[in-house]
């Protein structure tokens, strides 16, 4: 099953999908300009949704590509709902 991400705000590349009670975002961030400093890249990260816990980076970010941090989000979740 695949997790629906859509976009969080025009003004920043951030993306955020939930599904079986956790809570996913992938943000595109670069060292400079506007948006999100950080390692060039797709970064991708989850948290429970009905925890007030803060959100855990997905392992392998950043990705260089979108699908890619997609792709490990889905394959996060279902290891966490094994």
């Amino acid at each position: 099953m695949a997790v629906h991400f859509r976009r969080a705000t025009d003004d920043l590349e951030i993306w955020s999908a939930s599904d079986r009670g956790y809570s996913f975002v992938i943000s595109n961030e670069s060292r400079s300009g506007p948006g999100l400093h950080g390692q060039p890249g797709f970064v991708a990260s989850w948290r429970p949704i009905h925890l007030n816990k803060p959100a855990t980076r997905v392992g392998g970010s950043p990705f260089n590509t979108f699908a890619e941090a997609e792709k490990a989000c889905e394959a996060f979740l279902e290891h966490l709902t094994e």
